[in-house]
């Protein structure tokens, strides 16, 4: 059996984890429950998440019963990734559908997000980062020991209060809320930077993708945003491109050319030009190119569409913009011509 089937006919079945708050059955019928979920791999726990994650994304119409629903998940989230143990064992596959859950390809951390969506359009973002952390003590001159811990980390969206986020470094206490769907491992001497790529659905004129960047410092604490960028002779901490809520942009990494590619936007009149919810992608591509410990800017670039299982986008089930489809069309302007001729 399929574990979504499953999941379905034991959310059926289970009546009692549906109701306003999740209540625990009694014994006779928790030890039952505890067997069916260790024969679909799942825990109580992460059954619990699906329940509040069903709440918050299909039962919360008014922004105060979002609001309420979230508090729920949030306290819920907290209290599993705070368990020893729990980087490893807990890898909710039954979640992926409802929120992005994305590790870094060397396995030091995730980050375990979702976006809230208000009434007004505007869009709000919560989550975790969980991180391996690794600390070398010394004792003396010459012994030193290795302390390995796992620290988790409260990712606090406080976009609306930053000013400037092109130029901003901010903590996890001051996140510029998104939600990402790949992380690109670079290494310069020996700083590691992990280059991330995310949508931000904004509001409902304009919705955003970002190129950001997370660092940890000597003591394990994350950083948003560095000085890694080389952009139309700036040089920003993260990049932001902003445009109409009808269109699509595509943001993609090419690991066969090592390069980051994007659509190209431009305003769909001449006198809109500066006002962003009018920009639109123009079928050309743009990217950076990573050289000399930056990302540097490259204009018109030759985007061929290459099958990547690395590749693909987290698609969040919320955004009312994104396809399925996340390919990269190249467009001949040429033929296009002749055709409407």
């Amino acid at each position: 059996m399929k574990k979504p089937l499953a999941l379905l006919i034991l959310f059926c079945t289970l009546g009692i984890f549906a109701q306003t708050s999740v209540e625990k059955p009694s014994k006779c019928g928790s030890q039952k429950v505890e067997q069916l979920l260790e024969k679909l791999s799942i825990t109580s726990n992460e059954l619990e998440l699906k329940v509040l994650c069903h709440k918050l994304f299909h039962e919360g119409k008014k922004d105060a019963e979002k609001q309420a629903f979230n508090r729920e998940l949030l306290k819920k989230f907290e209290a599993v990734l705070s368990e020893p143990g729990s980087f490893e064992n807990y890898q909710f596959d039954s979640l992926k559908n409802d929120i992005g859950i994305l590790t870094s390809p060397d396995g030091k951390f995730r980050i375990i997000h979702w976006n809230v969506p208000a009434e007004d359009g505007s869009q709000e973002y919560f989550g975790f980062l969980q991180e391996h952390f690794s600390e070398t003590i010394k004792h003396g001159f010459f012994k030193r020991s290795r302390i390995d811990s796992m620290q988790l980390y409260p990712l606090i969206d406080k976009s609306a209060e930053i000013k400037n986020p092109e130029n901003a470094i901010t903590d996890n206490k001051k996140w510029f809320g998104l939600l990402y769907n790949r992380i690109i491992i670079k290494k310069v001497k020996s700083k590691t930077y992990y280059t991330l790529l995310g949508w931000d659905g904004n509001d409902k004129f304009s919705q955003k993708k970002v190129i950001d960047v997370l660092t940890f410092d000597n003591k394990g604490v994350p950083h948003f945003g560095a000085d890694i960028f080389s952009y139309q002779k700036k040089y920003p901490k993260r990049i932001i491109f902003e445009y109409s809520a009808t269109c699509n942009m595509s943001l993609r990494y090419s690991s066969k050319k090592d390069s980051i590619v994007f659509g190209h936007l431009a305003p769909i009149q001449p006198k809109l030009e500066g006002q962003y919810q009018y920009y639109c992608s123009d079928m050309s591509f743009d990217g950076f190119g990573f050289k000399k410990g930056k990302w540097n800017y490259g204009m018109d670039v030759n985007a061929v569409n290459e099958r990547d299982e690395n590749d693909k986008f987290y698609r969040d089930p919320h955004d009312r913009t994104t396809t399925n489809n996340q390919s990269n069309k190249v467009v001949d302007r040429k033929k296009k011509k002749k055709k409407a001729q």
